[in-house]
């Protein structure tokens, strides 16, 4: 493994694991587990055509929870020595001991871990020297910035790299891990006109570099981007169709997921509490969750627990067909794990026929939203407010851009009210969702 970016193998990680469980149970757990993890990255970032910062991170830890019946006990350590794990075992264990019992703590039932975990090709290291990485980030910026003579300034490029491993185990006899990477290239530029600036940016994002758009084509989207939100108007306050852009229609996606999440369930801080089995988005929409494509930016074949992940419809015809569960979190619903322990993994939103222009004949007049900003979704009354950037549409054409407004609605009626998706996928995320078409939101400016 001398080409290898890590400074454990595998093997060395899956024995130093078994060790911490071992450990644990001989000092007095009734049940424990562990995540032995490590990472590395570079990041090189450019400016005006200059090398402005060069990061690289190496970094290593270890967690290790214990249970004492009901009692749980958790401590970590960034020291993977066998005297720091075992250190780290004591202290959990000692917290476990003063800890107050829970009905719900406890590993996941033995058989819903995976078995026989499929490889989904996670793993591609890029081995980018400094000076490559800087020359592809010149080559995006120079891109971005030769677009139009109005663009005269940048806040820079960026070109990265990341990669990681890691083992998890526990005292059901369960150990496996396995290695992943991610990798990109992003630029923004800033333009002007008649004293106002605006800016945009565009960025790629893959497990194999491979996969990655070119670097120039990277800066021309940015460039193109920040070009046509130059002379921006504001709006008087409406209520309109509104759609949001593919990039940002999977901020609604996730918005989603928190809602139906274990975490905000049990707690009943969301807007969907007992939402299954119930019509939550219009009828027209399924959501799939397919943690199993090779290569895939959320795929994983087990969850933070060792639990196998499902393949499933967590939406079909509108109708929520489940939730996102954790082993604590089920327990506490009276449910099963849905291997969500860590969160959801790659969730593909139907769509129709209609590209992006297509919405925009659809949709005839209305706001086109391509920006977001702040964070105003409240999961626990679905009110949904955030400052937005875009273009105001007539006639299913784009007429100008717009600034300094803010869209309105609640969650449960924008998901109910969603009349189009577009084929546009987003495909740099784990939600995989095209542009979203809503029947009408609150549009508040002048």
């Amino acid at each position: 493994m001398s080409s290898s970016p890590f400074s454990y193998t595998r093997d060395q990680f899956a024995a130093l694991a078994r060790m911490v469980v071992e450990h644990a149970m001989r000092q007095g757990a009734s049940a424990a587990d562990t995540e032995i993890s490590e990472g590395v990255g570079q990041n090189v970032s450019v400016r005006q055509g200059e090398i402005e910062t060069i990061e690289y991170n190496k970094d290593k830890g270890a967690g290790v929870t214990v249970y004492i019946g009901q009692r749980r006990g958790h401590a970590s350590t960034s020291d993977l020595s066998e005297a720091a794990l075992k250190s780290a075992v004591d202290k959990a264990l000692t917290i476990a001991r003063y800890t107050a019992e829970d009905e719900a703590a406890g590993l996941p039932d033995a058989d819903r871990l995976a078995k026989n975990p499929p490889d989904l090709d996670l793993y591609h290291p890029w081995t980018l020297s400094v000076e490559e990485a800087a020359e592809r980030a010149q080559a995006c910026e120079a891109a971005a910035l030769a677009v139009d003579k109005r663009l005269t300034n940048s806040e820079g490029a960026s070109v990265n790299s990341h990669a990681s491993h890691f083992i998890y185990a526990n005292s059901l006899g369960f150990c496996d891990g396995y290695a992943g990477s991610r990798h990109g290239i992003s630029v923004a530029v800033i333009g002007e006109e008649k004293g106002a600036m605006q800016r945009d940016y565009w960025y790629t994002s893959a497990r194999n570099a491979r996969d990655l758009e070119s670097a120039e084509h990277v800066g021309r989207v940015a460039g193109a981007r920040t070009v046509r939100r130059l002379n921006g108007r504001k709006l008087d306050t409406r209520t309109c169709p509104v759609i949001f852009e593919a990039p940002i229609a999977t901020g609604l996606i996730g918005n989603f997921v928190a809602a139906v999440s274990g975490g905000n369930l049990y707690r009943k801080s969301s807007f969907l509490l007992d939402s299954l089995g119930q019509p939550v988005f219009a009828p027209h929409i399924t959501i799939r969750e397919t943690p199993f494509i090779p290569g895939g930016l959320g795929s994983a074949p087990f969850d933070n627990e060792g639990v196998v992940c499902l393949e499933r419809d967590v939406v079909r015809d509108g109708v929520v067909q489940g939730y996102f569960l954790s082993t604590y979190s089920a327990r506490k619903l009276g449910m099963a794990s849905t291997g969500n322990a860590g969160g959801s993994h790659t969730l593909a939103v139907s769509h129709g026929d209609l590209d992006l222009d297509g919405l925009l004949k659809k949709m005839g007049t209305g706001l086109l939203v391509t920006e977001l900003l702040g964070h105003g979704a409240n999961m626990v009354t679905g009110d949904y407010s955030r400052g937005a950037a875009g273009f105001w549409v007539e006639n299913g054409e784009i007429q100008y851009p717009v600034e300094e407004i803010t869209i309105a609605g609640n969650l449960a009626d924008m998901f109910r009210g969603i009349v189009a998706i577009g084929r546009d996928v987003e495909r740099r995320s784990s939600k995989q969702v095209g542009s979203i078409l809503i029947d009408h939101m609150t549009v508040a400016g002048n």
